[in-house]
C-alpha cells in the first residue's frame, strides 16, 4: 500500500537527495545542517505519502498547499517540537521546497504558513553556532545558487573578518584573486589589512564563480539580482527574516556580526591594540566598549552556570 511506503520509496526522495548534494558540495554547509535539513525535508515526504495515502512525486511537492504544510507541522509539534526547532524545520523545508520548484524549472510559490510566536532571546554576543546558522539560513532561503553563495559569503565576512556592511558591499572585483588578507577601506577612507580565514575566502571564490555578471576591477563585487550593486537593505531584510525563523535576538543584525567577532576575539586573548587595528575604529576608546560587553557575557554564563552564583 503506497501510504506505508518509506520516505526513501517516493520519487520525491530523489529531490531530498539532490538537496543535501547541493548544500553540501554547492553551498558547502555543515554536516550537521545538511543532515538536518535532509531529514526535515524526508520528513515532509514521508508525512504527505501517509496524509495522502499515495506516493509522493516531485509534482506534489510543487501543489503543496498550506493545509498540508500546517498538518505536517501540527503533527511535528505531537512529536515534542518545541517553537524554536519548529521554527527551524520550517525554514529549512520553505528552503527545500524552493529548490524543487526551481529543479522543474518554476518559480517558487510556497504556502503561506506563519511559524511560531517566538520569545526574543537575551541580547547578548551571536555565538559562533548562531553566526554560522544565521548565514546558512539566510542562504537556504534564496531562489538561485549564486545569489546563495553571495549571502553567504558576505554574513561570513561580517562575522569571519569583522567587516561593516558597508565596507563587504564596497568591496570591488580588484580584490581578486584573493590573498591571505584582504585590503579594506573604512569610515573617513582609512584603508586597513585584516586576515581572511579560509573558510571566508572559499565563500568568496564560491560566489564569484557562480556570479552570472563578470568580475571586474572596477565594479561591485557583490551584486544584486539585476546586476547592480547590492544593497545594504537586502542584507538587513534577509537577516532580519532569518532572525525570527531561527528565534534569535531582536539585536542580531548585521552589525552584530561584527561587534560578535569582536568580542570572541577579546575573549580569546587579543590585545585591544590589535583589534583596535582589526576594525578600523579610529580611537581606542571605541575599541574598550568590548571589554565591558565581553564582562557582561561571562557574568552571564557564571551567573548560570554557577552553584553559588547569586
Amino acid at each position: 500500500m503506497a501510504a506505508s511506503l518509506n520516505s526513501a520509496d517516493h520519487p520525491a526522495a530523489a529531490l531530498a537527495d539532490d538537496w543535501a548534494a547541493y548544500l553540501t558540495h554547492d553551498r558547502r554547509l555543515s554536516f550537521n545542517t545538511v543532515r538536518a535539513y535532509a531529514a526535515a525535508a524526508r520528513r515532509l515526504i514521508a508525512f504527505l505519502g501517509q496524509h495522502q495515502g499515495e506516493a509522493v512525486t516531485p509534482a506534489h511537492l510543487r501543489n503543496l498547499d498550506a493545509a498540508e504544510f500546517r498538518a505536517f507541522l501540527a503533527h511535528r509539534r505531537t512529536e515534542g517540537l518545541g517553537n524554536r526547532s519548529t521554527a527551524r524545520e520550517l525554514s529549512a523545508l520553505r528552503g527545500f521546497l524552493a529548490f524543487a520548484a526551481g529543479k522543474a524549472g518554476d518559480e517558487a510559490d510556497l504556502p503561506r504558513v506563519k511559524g511560531p510566536k517566538l520569545k526574543p532571546g537575551v541580547p547578548r554576543p551571536v555565538s559562533p553556532g548562531e553566526a554560522v546558522a544565521l548565514a546558512e539560513d539566510v542562504a537556504a532561503q534564496a531562489d538561485e545558487p549564486w545569489i546563495a553563495a553571495r549571502d553567504w559569503a558576505v554574513l561570513l565576512l561580517l562575522y569571519g573578518a569583522g567587516l561593516r556592511v558597508g565596507e563587504a558591499l564596497g568591496l570591488t572585483g580588484s580584490v581578486m584573486p584573493l590573498g591571505e588578507t584582504l585590503s579594506v577601506t573604512g569610515k573617513r577612507n582609512k584603508t586597513r589589512i585584516v586576515p581572511l580565514l579560509a573558510k571566508v575566502r572559499a565563500a568568496i571564490e564560491d560566489y564569484a564563480k557562480l556570479c552570472p555578471y563578470p568580475v571586474e576591477k572596477d565594479e561591485p563585487l557583490f551584486r544584486g539580482k539585476r546586476g547592480g550593486a547590492l544593497g545594504s537593505d537586502v542584507v538587513r531584510r534577509a537577516v532580519r527574516g532569518a532572525r525570527v525563523r531561527l528565534g534569535l535576538s531582536g539585536k542580531t543584525t548585521p552589525h552584530a556580526l561584527r561587534h560578535s567577532f569582536a568580542t570572541h576575539l577579546l575573549a580569546r586573548g587579543a590585545d585591544l591594540r590589535s583589534l583596535q587595528e582589526l576594525l578600523g575604529h579610529a580611537s581606542l576608546s571605541s575599541t574598550q566598549v568590548y571589554t565591558s560587553v565581553d564582562a557582561a557575557h561571562l557574568l552571564d554564563v557564571y551567573r548560570n552556570a554557577h552553584p553559588r552564583a547569586e
